[in-house]
């Protein structure tokens, strides 16, 4: 194996430049990598904060409880009723100004009882209201 020594021009007080062989990516460290790695960690804080404060003004935002109308209740298919398959169905029903229901995003649930939620829902009316809003919708099936 050769070894091949490098010159360098001394670094600055504090710092040790060294180069590893291994990888032939040059290293620095220094007293002061602490300090750097806490500021480091605290722009990271900082800025998933910044990140998440959207995030929940959105959700308030997106369910405005306005008053529903009109409803229909959902088909519960005979043959998962009658294998006792039921559970939460969990829905985001975009509703228009006027308050008709435009669309239904499936949240969660079970596929089908969540696709026989939806059916249900777009055929709901809503209070109209000044501008469009989500309406979350929840569904439990149960089969007792």
């Amino acid at each position: 194996m050769v070894r091949v020594l490098y010159v360098f021009r001394r670094p600055p007080s504090g710092y040790r430049l060294t180069y590893d062989l291994g990888t032939g990516s040059p290293t620095l460290r220094s007293k002061h990598r602490k300090r750097l790695w806490l500021a480091s960690l605290a722009l990271l804080v900082f800025g998933l904060a910044l990140g998440s404060v959207p995030a929940v003004r959105a959700q308030s935002e997106e369910h405005s409880g306005r008053k529903v109308i009109r409803t229909q209740k959902p088909d519960y298919p005979v043959v998962l009723k009658s294998k006792g398959i039921g559970g939460r169905v969990r829905l985001n029903a975009t509703v228009l100004a006027n308050g008709t229901v435009a669309h239904v995003a499936i949240l969660g649930g079970n596929p089908i009882l969540a696709e026989s939620a939806a059916n249900a829902v777009m055929n709901w009316k809503y209070a109209p209201a000044a501008s469009a809003s989500n309406e979350i919708v929840t569904f439990n099936f149960n089969s007792h």
